[in-house]
């Protein structure tokens, strides 16, 4: 990934101490590796934000929440800096590819202002982590191919990038050889991987060229997956390859064809219901994470209750729900009948009460079953218990298995575990 850095004053001197603080999702912080990467080849040192000289704040900008999010910590650093405890802030990400002008006059005591990171084709892996040495991220496109009417991201990150399937091969064999027990394979729409290189939904043939040269790796896993743009062959490649795991994050957003429209999301009502058909019948046992914005511009209760429905209906292991934030340069900005603050909060209040109670039925429906577990930490304090994951969970973001043992495990051992009992979110089970 190429890294622009306009820096407003002189240049860091070599041999700085550089920490980095992430905000966002999982493909910012695969920029934030990117960022400390490239700091490392130019001769600083790589630290913990608490012990950094250099701190680089990388930004979120795609909802109201994430943007203030920003600007806080924007203005802490700053306070350290001013208090003689940073010599240097570095504001980076989207916010600052999206606000550079206003935070340069906003706060003038910024050192630098970068933006957004660049996906070349033929990237070149970092060779700096943050996260446990056991799993890792690939990001194998930036951008999106889509333009939804409410969605900022194509305008923060320009046009859709994919790498090459030889620049991932290789970085999955790299990621191999470390040892590492869990990719997973990111991008804003990774449905469209090789649309810009080959002319064609490419990721099933991706990731047919990935599993040959995995022997540590045990799972695959695919994150933010456009629906309009599934093919039959990646469910097909989903199902029958081991190594992928039987968990796909697709956000939905709505299931109303007018809203869908009005979202220009490029797929129907009967669209979208086939294609949960399609992985149902598939991967009976699979687990499926969506995401719903409710009240966008024009939504009625009509579409709203169609929502709730599609919910009840169709059981969703994982259900993640936003209100519509309204953004500048979006052609959302522009709707007429925009949702009242307190009805929009109502809705999501309304989805996310009906979910709970279906996520209770699902987490119970557990007991009893034997899952292989990746174990991430020792649970501190505690002799015996161990944090965990099934391949239905993605790292940060999903529940864990408690997993209680007499065996001495460490981070990266795959166990069996039979699972005792539920929590709302959580599962607790025992080796066996």
């Amino acid at each position: 990934m190429k890294t622009t850095i306009d820096f407003k004053k002189q240049r860091m001197n070599q041999g700085q101490k550089v920490g980095v603080i992430n905000l966002g999702c999982a493909r910012n912080l695969v920029d934030s590796q990117t960022i400390l990467s490239n700091m490392k080849r130019s001769g600083h040192t790589i630290v913990d934000v608490e012990q950094a000289e250099v701190a680089v704040v990388n930004t979120c900008a795609f909802i109201d929440e994430a943007k203030k999010e920003s600007l806080d910590m924007i203005v802490q650093l700053l306070e350290l800096k001013k208090q003689g405890k940073l010599k240097r802030v570095i504001v980076a990400g989207c916010l600052a590819q999206r606000y550079s002008k206003e935070l340069a006059v906003e706060f003038p005591d910024i050192d630098a202002i970068m933006g957004a990171q660049k996906l070349d084709k033929n990237d070149i892996p970092s060779d700096v982590s943050l996260v446990p040495k056991h799993f890792a991220y690939v990001k194998i496109s930036e951008s999106c191919y889509n333009r939804c009417s409410f969605c900022i991201i194509p305008k923060l990150k320009g046009k859709f990038v994919s790498r090459t399937i030889e620049s991932v091969v290789e970085e999955i064999k790299r990621l191999d050889a470390q040892g590492i027990k869990e990719v997973n394979l990111i991008g804003q729409d990774i449905t469209a991987y090789g649309m810009d290189l080959y002319r064609e939904l490419s990721l099933a043939k991706l990731l047919k060229a990935i599993i040959p040269v995995t022997k540590n790796i045990q799972w695959i896993r695919l994150l933010y997956a456009f629906p309009a743009h599934v093919t039959d062959e990646l469910i097909e490649v989903m199902a029958s390859e081991p190594k992928i795991c039987k968990y796909i994050d697709v956000p939905l957003q709505h299931i109303s064809d007018n809203i869908l429209l009005a979202m220009n999301r490029n797929i129907t009502t009967q669209g979208t219901k086939d294609l949960i058909g399609k992985f149902r019948k598939a991967m009976p046992t699979g687990s499926l994470r969506t995401t719903f914005i409710v009240g966008l511009p024009g939504e009625t209760e009509e579409n709203f209750q169609e929502l709730k429905d599609f919910v009840s209906v169709v059981h969703f292991e994982k259900v993640g729900t936003f209100v519509y934030s309204k953004e500048e340069g979006t052609p959302a900005f522009e709707m007429k009948a925009h949702v009242p603050e307190t009805i929009k909060r109502q809705r999501m209040h309304d989805v996310m009460s009906l979910q709970k109670d279906i996520s209770e039925d699902i987490q119970h429906s557990c007991v009893g079953r034997r899952l292989k577990v990746l174990i991430d930490e020792k649970q501190k304090e505690t002799e015996g218990i161990y944090l965990g994951r099934s391949e239905y969970d993605a790292p940060e973001v999903d529940g864990i298995v408690y997993v209680h043992t007499e065996r001495k495990l460490k981070a990266g051992d795959f166990v069996d575990v039979v699972v005792d009992d539920a929590l709302e979110y959580d599962l607790v089970g025992h080796t066996v």
